[in-house]
């Protein structure tokens, strides 16, 4: 079983049994994707729904600062699964670091240099949210959730975009 691509009966199979087998698998991490797109919705759609008008009311609400820090933190995550789909559907390689995922992608045209170095502080900030969650700034997560919410709308466009590549490379 090869655990990128699914299974294939035996190494002297033909190749078109073995370009059936990655396109079909492909489609598959393709479907994958668009779940994971369509969760990230959903994170960012109850983030807004939640989020409180103003840093006063935010800062009030122990209930709505903890569930919007946990939102982003589920967010940065699915966008993070995104990009490691995308690696192992597009056979890109392990990446050696989290960090490799989004150099990959890059390299390959598939996110812009920019994504790249915005996912890199996305992924720093849910590092923050994780790991020192006593010292997280109430301030910086407010301006992230009021302000930041269209770098999680310019991520999904790049990948949008990217999944007809995915496809490709299975034919």
């Amino acid at each position: 079983m090869n655990w990128l691509f699914g299974r294939q009966r035996s190494l002297k199979t033909s190749n078109t049994y073995t370009v059936t087998t990655l396109r079909r698998s492909l489609v598959v991490d393709r479907e994958r994707i668009l779940g994971k797109v369509a969760e990230l919705e959903g994170y960012l759609s109850e983030l807004r729904q939640i989020l409180p008008e103003s840093f006063d009311e935010y800062v009030r609400s122990i209930e709505k600062r903890r569930a919007c820090e946990r939102i982003l933190q589920i967010a940065v995550e699915a966008v993070i699964d995104i990009c490691a789909m995308l690696v192992q559907g597009l056979r890109l390689g392990l990446p050696a670091e989290e960090d490799d995922v989004f150099d990959k992608l890059a390299q390959h045209g598939v996110l812009s240099q920019k994504m790249v170095e915005t996912l890199r502080r996305m992924k720093g900030f849910r590092n923050i949210l994780v790991h020192e969650y006593g010292r997280v700034d109430d301030r910086i997560v407010f301006d992230v959730a009021v302000n930041r919410l269209g770098d999680f709308e310019d991520f999904k466009r790049e990948v949008l975009a990217a999944l007809p590549k995915l496809q490709s490379q299975a034919e």
